[in-house]
């Protein structure tokens, strides 16, 4: 216990204090020793980073409760479960091997709040195999996770915006069967004029060139 207090940067009095609270799991016992791993210690460093962005603890043991327990962590921050995106499944070195050097607790805490990352015991999941692969190409061109997140996020906005707009078109002259039904057109329209938006602006990137 004090090594893993001492490597998280806590007192032992705090770590005691998140094992009642449940905020981390138990340890792994051998007759009265208890063994921890770096699961624990990558817990621990998850809670700290969530409570610098301004989590409550009682936030965060509803977040790991959800983790211990396999219940849906997108429910719990208002995503809910994709119905496209297929979901991946990984250990902690398989993730830090797709962001060699990235993953950190902030850049953790961000993904949990954007709920592209969850854990299931010993597992993290991904909610997104596309999300995943985009973000870690992005990565290895040298754009840092955190501004991949950022962008994420603010993409996500735009993508709200653009998913009521449809909705509300096609809702004024058909059913919710058929926007589910038709949701295929909307990605098509999306994806066909953010083609056309990339072709503006790689024009307009030499003007742009000249006179800075």
């Amino acid at each position: 216990m004090e090594e893993l207090a001492r490597l998280a940067g806590i007192t032992v009095r705090t770590l005691r204090f998140y094992r009642e609270r449940k905020l981390i799991p138990p340890p792994r016992r051998e007759g009265r020793i208890a063994w921890y791993d770096d699961h624990h210690l990558a817990r621990l460093r998850t809670i700290a980073a969530l409570l610098e962005r301004g989590h409550t603890l009682s936030g965060i043991a509803e977040l790991a409760d959800a983790f211990d327990h396999g219940r849906d962590v997108g429910d719990l921050l208002g995503i809910g479960e994709p119905t496209e995106e297929t979901p991946v499944r990984l250990t902690p070195e398989e993730l830090a091997a797709r962001f060699e050097g990235e993953v950190t607790p902030e850049n953790l805490a961000a993904a949990m709040e954007l709920g592209y990352l969850g854990t299931d015991g010993d597992e993290l999941v991904h909610i997104s195999h596309r999300l995943l692969d985009v973000s870690s190409a992005l990565v290895r061109e040298g754009i840092p996770l955190a501004e991949v997140l950022d962008a994420g996020k603010r993409v996500r906005d735009h993508a709200d915006a653009l998913a009521e707009l449809f909705a509300d078109v096609i809702l004024r002259h058909a059913t919710t069967e058929d926007l589910a039904r038709l949701r295929p057109l909307a990605r098509s329209v999306v994806e066909a004029e953010l083609s056309l938006a990339l072709d503006r602006r790689l024009r307009m990137r030499p003007d742009e060139d000249q006179r800075s």
